[in-house]
């Protein structure tokens, strides 16, 4: 089935909505935001997803120091940032990396196995190109993002064939609050779709690029 990341957490509520409908990860935002959370605080939200469902640092342009702390504090499974932010950061081997793209020029050099395709600014709700993001998917497991929602996740989800989808601003009551309603209108939306069209399939091995 299609992997689901609900990101920007900020309440209680929105990490117990999200393990309701049992997505696969959830995102804390350690970035410029509405969203943004002190590591520590990040870490307490946490604690009930811890073995139920990935906790993603989502960050951009982090310093060493920044990254190190959210490390120290947060203890994420998995860290999201802006592909070209990773050459000048130093992550721990075992950790999982998230690579965020937001263009693509048809390269196939160097691309990871997995990747987050996002619009132009994250939690905005801007589209991302959907077409540069179908092509991409062909190749890598891509995660796409941006300006998703539960009117609209299908129709992505046919067009992409995504490995998996994530959304932030999409199942808002607010900037910055979820509403347990949209999240469980979103998985259900994804599902369905899944249902109808069949789970996505992971690229042929020789093609990844890591």
């Amino acid at each position: 089935m299609t992997w689901i990341k609900i990101c920007g957490m900020t309440t209680p509520e929105a990490v117990g909505a999200s393990l309701d409908v049992q997505v696969d990860a959830i995102g804390f935002v350690f970035a410029e935001s509405t969203r943004r959370l002190a590591p520590d605080v990040a870490a307490r939200l946490a604690a009930p997803a811890r073995g139920r469902a990935a906790c993603v640092a989502v960050m951009r342009h982090p310093t060493q120091a920044a990254l190190e702390e959210v490390l120290a504090l947060f203890r994420p499974d998995v860290m999201q940032t802006d592909a070209e932010d990773l050459p000048t950061l130093r992550t721990p081997e075992q950790l999982e990396v998230l690579p965020v793209y937001r263009l693509w020029q048809d390269q196939t050099v160097g691309l990871p196995a997995r990747l987050v395709f996002e619009g132009p600014r994250s939690g905005a709700g801007i589209r991302s190109d959907w077409s540069a993001a179908t092509r991409l998917a062909r190749i890598s497991e891509l995660v796409l993002a941006g300006g998703l929602n539960a009117g609209n996740v299908a129709a992505a989800m046919s067009a992409v064939r995504p490995f998996g989808v994530d959304v932030s601003s999409g199942v808002e009551q607010r900037p910055g609050i979820k509403d347990p309603a949209e999240i469980a209108r979103f998985v259900a939306a994804v599902r369905a779709q899944d249902s109808a069209i069949g789970a996505p399939a992971a690229p042929p091995e020789q093609e990844r690029r890591s």
